[in-house]
This record gives structure tokens, C-alpha cells and sequence, in this order.
């Protein structure tokens, strides 16, 4: 059942969902600018004194920054390994060869060699979620591949190459990084990409262009049902075991993801909302052991002074881009970007109406301000917007805790916020008006969480976003892709509609 858009009958046509895409990708390239990874590391992890063995750390010269064979964060211990992680990939139960049909060397798997590499989790991260749900849809086990990093993201000070790696089962557990499916499903369960190295020899593996299979559902008009159920029937029909999805192999395809930017970033995605928010993929999807402890470690910011077995349901979370959003607030402005993802679900409260005035690549000066109030909104548009989402949560929640309106009524008392400003005195000013004019007794940021070890540390955008998961109320930046997969989480939670906000 295709989801109506209250939207449609003002964007149906090829050029604003062209805009909005570019604007996307402008948006990605700008966030590639900004230091937000410093303000999420503890001082102990950045001052090198700090480490016991000399011989873990990087040698000043190493440190210069003109050198540009050099890229990275502030840290200078060695990165770590995550030895532990691959190793317990290497010995899932699914890699043992001898596995009867559809799994071991005789199993039936698809690769996807197309998917997005070296940029911000999250744009990977709603990529890969969609792959493996086509790979269930089709019958076929999911090749997992680590996260590759964009380089400049890495916390740690690096060689521009090779491009640094996370084991994807540190990141995130479920079937997308090897665990079960449902009781008597019979998909087969993920394999990692040396596994499939060994299960699938050139001759039972067929390699399929996203050339072909895109031709006639690339660019900006193809529903997403339909590019999905194309794609099912490729995959179904093949003849070969295994699948190898191989990008653009005559490079005319800038964007050859298998569902790509100019997908993702418009209300075609919507119509898949009814299949992937029921898949497995979405239900059973749990945060990795890695990320819960690390939410754990942090979780006594969230306590008052009369503990809660679960602090979450007295806390706010907000996604707050600040330091270079301005200029990315800005591109979006000039191309009329609709929100992104999962933020455009009409369910949602807080739509994004597009101006009118709008020319090709430039708007009004009216326009341009409104957008700004929105993606880059000022203390009191923000302070005011926590102070009404926390009263209409507590007039509208529809009590499935078995709580009441007067349970409700001051019980948020917690604030949590995500966020990539690492200057103290604005986020000091913010602090202190909320906790004048909200009922928010106690305002805790990402540069307050600390990290029990250095694994910790280069997950620690993943455990930032998990506490925003588990937040009884949620409010996000509709054009980011971090407060998209959050919502996706909430939402498949069980969390209201009307507890996720935007800006």
C-alpha cells in the first residue's frame, strides 16, 4: 500500500526532488569539514601523557599539519584492532562450509560490491539496512563488509591511506552483521566478505551491473517499491549461487548504489516504510554489545536524585548540529531541500512545507531565513520548541505504560544532546536557558560522555545516537541522515509518533 505524502501535489516534478538531492550531497560534503569528533573524546584520550607505554604514541612530525599524507583526528595512540570483533566474526556458526543448503559452500549469497564506502556512518549505515533487507527479500544471505571510514571523520591521527575500518558486528548486532533470522526462517544468515571469498568461486558467481538492472528506474522518478521489487527479481532469477553486484562498470552512474542518494533522499523511499519497518532486519536489529556497554558507562548522567530503573523515560534528546551547519543550512536553502529519509514519514509531526519563490539554485532572502529557523534554529526558537514538545508529550502520550497525565506531567526532567558544537560558551548559554524556562532540571552533551576504552571511542557516534534512541522524547534535524536512522530505531521501538520532533 503506497503511504500518501501531504507533500506530493508540490513536488511532483523532476526538478525539486533533482534539488533536493544535490542538496543532500552538498550537505555530505560539507559535514566532512567540521571537528566534531574532537568534542567527543575525554581529555585523557587526546593528551598523550596520558598513555603508560611510549611506544603507543605517534611521533610529533607525525603530527604536522601541512603534511598531507596525514588525515584524521586529535588522537595519537594507536587505533585499535577490534581483534576480538573479527575474530568472532571469523568463528560465526553460518561460516562453517559444511552447513547444509542454503548455507556453507553450497549456499546461496549476494555481495554487494556497490555499497557506499568512505563516508559518515549514517549515510552507510541507511544504505547497508536497505541492502540486507533485499537480501532477505530475495532468499539470499547478505554479505557484511566492515564500515570503511571516511578518513577525516577517524578520531585517530592516520595515514591518508589505506582508508581506516570498523568490524560492522562492533557497530551494530543483528542479521545484518551475522545473527539469526526469525524461528523457521530459512534465508540464509550473513556471511562476512572473506567467507565469501571462500563459498563463492568465479564460477558460481554472477557479477550484475547496477547499469543494467538501473536502467529505466535511475534518476529522480522511480518509485521505491518498484526499484525494490526490480531488484528482488534480478537476484531471484539469477542462475548463479552467488551474486556479485558490481558498480557502474561503464562509470556513467555517479551515484551506483544499489538504492542510491537520489532514493534516499526523496518521498520515494516512504513507500518501503510498511515492509522494512516489519523486515527482520528492522526488528531484530539490536545495539552492538560494544555500544550498550558504553551507554551503560555514561547512564548515571541520566539519573536524578531518586534513581530510576530507567532514566530514559525522564529524558529529551536532541540532535543539535551547530560550528560549520550554517553553510550546510544554507546550500540546502539554495536547492529547496525537502527532509531526508525516514523524517519525511507523514505520520510525523513538524512537516517541512516547502516556500514557493523558489528559482534553480537560488532563493528568496524570505526563504533562505526561514530555512535557517529550522536547520539552524536559534536558542529561543530551540528553547521554546523543548518547552512545547515536553507539554504536548505529557497532554498526548497515549499512555501505553500505563501512566497517566498527572504521571506524565513533570516527570521529563533530563535532557540529553547530540551535538557536534565543541564551544563552551555557547553551549553554556543554551544550557543555562533550558533549565530556566523548560523544567529540565539536568542538561548533559556528547562532550560529557566518556568512554571506558579506545574501542568505546571509535563507536562512540553509534552509542551518542543510541541514548537518542532511547530517550522517551526525541527531537531531530529533519535533513540529517543521523536523525533519520534514529527515528527509523524509535519507530520500530514502539516509540509514539508524536515523541519524534524536528526542529
Amino acid at each position: 500500500m503506497s503511504l500518501p505524502s501531504p507533500l506530493s501535489n508540490i513536488r511532483l516534478n523532476r526538478r525539486v526532488i533533482t534539488v533536493t538531492v544535490l542538496s543532500i550531497f552538498l550537505l555530505t560534503l560539507l559535514a566532512s569539514f567540521h571537528s566534531s569528533v574532537r568534542s567527543r573524546i575525554p581529555l585523557s584520550f587526546t593528551d598523550s601523557s596520558s598513555s603508560s607505554d611510549p611506544s603507543d604514541l605517534i611521533d610529533d612530525p607525525i603530527l604536522d599539519e601541512d603534511d598531507k599524507d596525514w588525515t584524521g583526528g586529535v588522537l595519537r595512540t594507536t587505533p585499535p584492532k577490534y581483534e576480538a570483533w573479527t575474530e568472532a566474526e571469523r568463528n560465526l556458526p553460518q561460516h562453517n562450509p559444511d552447513l547444509p543448503y542454503p548455507e556453507g559452500r553450497t549456499g546461496r549469497y549476494v555481495k554487494f560490491s556497490n555499497q557506499i564506502k568512505a563516508l559518515g556512518w549514517n549515510n552507510v549505515f541507511n544504505e547497508i539496512l536497505l541492502c540486507n533487507h533485499l537480501a532477505w527479500r530475495s532468499g539470499r544471505g547478505y554479505v557484511f563488509q566492515d564500515y570503511v571510514w571516511k578518513p577525516e571523520y577517524y578520531p585517530w591521527r592516520i595515514k591518508s591511506w589505506p582508508w581506516p575500518h570498523t568490524p560492522l558486528s562492533a557497530l551494530i548486532s543483528g542479521p545484518i552483521s551475522g545473527g539469526s533470522w526469525d524461528q523457521n526462517d530459512t534465508t540464509p544468515r550473513s556471511i562476512s566478505e572473506e567467507m565469501f571469498d571462500k563459498f563463492c568461486p568465479p564460477e558460481d558467481t554472477e557479477k550484475i551491473d547496477t547499469d543494467v538492472v538501473k536502467e529505466g528506474i535511475r534518476g529522480d522518478m522511480t518509485d521505491g517499491r518498484v526499484i525494490m521489487e526490480k531488484w528482488v527479481k534480478t537476484l531471484k532469477e539469477s542462475p548463479k549461487r552467488c551474486v556479485d553486484v558490481r558498480p557502474s562498470l561503464s562509470g556513467k552512474d555517479g551515484y551506483p548504489q544499489t538504492f542510491d542518494l537520489w532514493l534516499i533522499g526523496s518521498e520515494r523511499l516512504i513507500s518501503l516504510w510498511p515492509e522494512f519497518s516489519t523486515s527482520p532486519v528492522s526488528r531484530r536489529m539490536y545495539s552492538s554489545p560494544l555500544v550498550s556497554a558504553g551507554v551503560a558507562y555514561n547512564e548515571h548522567l541520566l539519573q536524578s536524585p531518586s534513581p530510576s530503573p530507567n532514566p530514559y523515560s525522564r529524558t529529551i534528546a536532541i540532535h543539535l548540529r551547530r560550528g560549520d551547519y550554517k553553510e550546510a543550512c544554507l546550500g540546502l536553502a539554495n536547492w529547496n531541500s525537502t527532509f531526508y529519509g525516514w523524517n519525511l514519514l507523514p505520520e510525523l509531526p513538524d512537516k517541512f512545507i516547502n516556500p514557493e519563490g523558489y528559482e534553480w539554485g537560488h532563493n528568496t532572502p524570505e526563504n533562505v531565513k526561514f530555512y535557517l529557523s529550522r536547520c539552524l534554529p536559534s536558542t529561543e526558537y530551540l528553547v521554546e520548541k523543548i518547552k512545547t514538545s515536553i507539554k504536548e508529550w505529557e497532554e498526548n502520550a497515549s499512555g501505553a505504560l500505563g501512566d497517566t497525565l498527572a504521571d506524565r506531567r513533570g516527570r521529563i526532567d533530563r535532557m540529553y544532546v547530540m551535538t557536534n558544537d565543541a564551544s563552551e560558551s555557547s553551549m553554556r548559554e543554551f544550557r543555562e536557558a533550558v533549565l530556566a524556562r523548560t523544567g529540565v532540571k539536568s542538561v548533559f552533551t556528547t562532550g560529557d560522555v566518556r568512554f571506558e576504552n579506545d574501542e568505546q571511542v571509535g563507536v562512540g557516534m553509534v552509542i551518542d545516537m543510541d541514548i537518542g534512541r532511547r530517550a522517551e522524547v526525541f527531537i531531530g534535524n529533519g535533513w540529517s541522515s543521523l536523525t533519520s536512522n534514529v527515528v527509523h530505531r524509535r519507530l520500530v521501538d514502539g516509540k509514539e509518533w508524536m515523541a519524534n520532533r524536528f526542529w
